[in-house]
C-alpha cells in the first residue's frame, strides 16, 4: 500500500476525502451520531490504511444520561469526554474489551458517541491479525462480520487500546487515528433503536445504524 505520510493524506482528500473538522463535533451528541454514519473511521499503521465505514453508533448525553460515564462528573478516566470535542475517548470494559467512542458537544457537557460497527474497507487482513482471526473467504460478509461487528470487535480490529490512543485528536491530519467524510455518498435510511448492554436511561432511544446493513450489531428491528 502506499506511504500514509501528510503528502498521501492530502492526495486522498483531493480525490474526494475530507477530514471532519472540530465543529462537526461541537453539537449534540444525538446529531453527531446520526451524522457519523457513513463516515469512514480510519488508522494508520507502518505505511498502511485500515479503515471501515462507520455503520452504528450510540449516543451518551453527559450528566443528563445515566448510562454516560461522564453522568457523576468528570475524573481522570472520564476527563476527555468533557472536551474538547473530536477527540478518542476509550474504556476498557468486562476485563477484556476496549471501546472507542467520540467526544462531542460543548466543552463540560461531557457528551459522546460510542462507535458500535464498521463495514470493512481497507487492511482487512491486517484486521485480521489483529483480530486473531483466522479467515479463509474474507470476501465472505459472514466472516467479515467477525471483524468489526460490534464495539470490542471494532476497536481491536483497527488495534485501538486506551493506552495507546485515549485522548487523540480525531481532527488534526497528524494524528494515526481519524475520521474522513468520502464525499458524493448517498443518503441513506437511518434505524433508531434503544441502546444495547444499559440498565439506566434504557428507554432513550439512542442507538442509530443505517438500514439494513449487514455489518450492524446486535438486535435489530
Amino acid at each position: 500500500m502506499k506511504s500514509v505520510s501528510s503528502a498521501p493524506l492530502r492526495l486522498r482528500v483531493k480525490n474526494g476525502f475530507s477530514l471532519l473538522p472540530r465543529k462537526f463535533y461541537v453539537r449534540h451528541p444525538r446529531i453527531v451520531a446520526r451524522a457519523l454514519l457513513g463516515k469512514i473511521l480510519l488508522r494508520r499503521h507502518n505505511g498502511a490504511i485500515i479503515s471501515g465505514r462507520i455503520v452504528e453508533t450510540e449516543a451518551y448525553l453527559g450528566d443528563k444520561d445515566l448510562a454516560a460515564h461522564s453522568a457523576a462528573g468528570k475524573t481522570p478516566r472520564n476527563e476527555v469526554m468533557f472536551g474538547p470535542a473530536g477527540h478518542c475517548y476509550v474504556y476498557f470494559t468486562y476485563g477484556m474489551h476496549f471501546c472507542a467512542n467520540v467526544s462531542c458537544d460543548k466543552e463540560g457537557y461531557g457528551g459522546a458517541v460510542l462507535f458500535r460497527a464498521l463495514e470493512p474497507l481497507e487492511g482487512v487482513e491486517q484486521m485480521a491479525l489483529w483480530r486473531k482471526l483466522k479467515l479463509r473467504d474474507l470476501d465472505r460478509v459472514k466472516e467479515r462480520r467477525l471483524l468489526t461487528s460490534g464495539p470490542g470487535r471494532m476497536a481491536q480490529a483497527l488495534n485501538i487500546t486506551r493506552p495507546r490512543d485515549n485522548g487523540k485528536d480525531f481532527t488534526s491530519a497528524d494524528s494515526d487515528l481519524i475520521i474522513v467524510d468520502e464525499g458524493g455518498m448517498k443518503r441513506a435510511s437511518i434505524t433508531t433503536t434503544t441502546r444495547i448492554g444499559i440498565t439506566k436511561s434504557a428507554d432513550l432511544h439512542l442507538r442509530f445504524y443505517l438500514t439494513g446493513n449487514e455489518y450492524v450489531s446486535g438486535r435489530r428491528p
